[in-house]
């Protein structure tokens, strides 16, 4: 019933659509295209990799992740989306997603697979210490965007 397969670049529709249903699921903006999505996923350098379930053919959900580098753990995996559709859910399908992406991580040689949970989603955080996942709670998540992201891009020039 349940397949899990690599995204293609045929499936940037379907991975916006997912994007944005998780985005409001989470009551986040999502501003991502298409184009941008095909760009940073499907070209001869991606940024990202993507799975989908299916459930007896119909599209159960996905999860994007991506290597990156942790100076004190080396190749790491992050996990950005885990996303599973709401008539999907408790049928073991994010479960089966995590454990392909853990199944990567293995053949890929990281150390392990990061991620970020909202501290509201206190379901998803029992579902993963159930798994086994350690949270990291001295660590807070920071993002540099807009004004900010400018005002300190243009700050750069006066330490040179």
């Amino acid at each position: 019933m349940l397949s899990i397969r690599p995204a293609v670049a045929g499936d940037v529709p379907l991975l916006k659509t997912m994007i944005y249903e998780f985005a409001e699921f989470y009551r986040f903006p999502a501003f991502i295209t298409e184009d941008q999505l095909l760009r940073d996923g499907f070209s001869s350098t991606p940024k990202f990799r993507a799975l989908i379930a299916e459930w007896a053919g119909e599209v159960a959900g996905y999860a994007l992740f991506f290597e990156y580098y942790s100076s004190f753990h080396g190749r790491s995996i992050f996990l950005e989306d885990l996303f599973v559709r709401a008539q999907f859910r408790s049928k073991g399908v994010g479960k089966a997603l995590l454990a392909r992406v853990a199944a990567i991580s293995q053949q890929d040689g990281p150390f392990g697979i990061v991620f970020n949970v909202f501290a509201w989603n206190s379901p998803a955080m029992e579902v993963y210490k159930k798994m086994g996942a350690t949270f990291w709670d001295d660590l807070k998540t920071a993002c540099f965007k807009d004004d900010a992201l400018r005002a300190l891009a243009e700050s750069a020039d006066q330490y040179d």
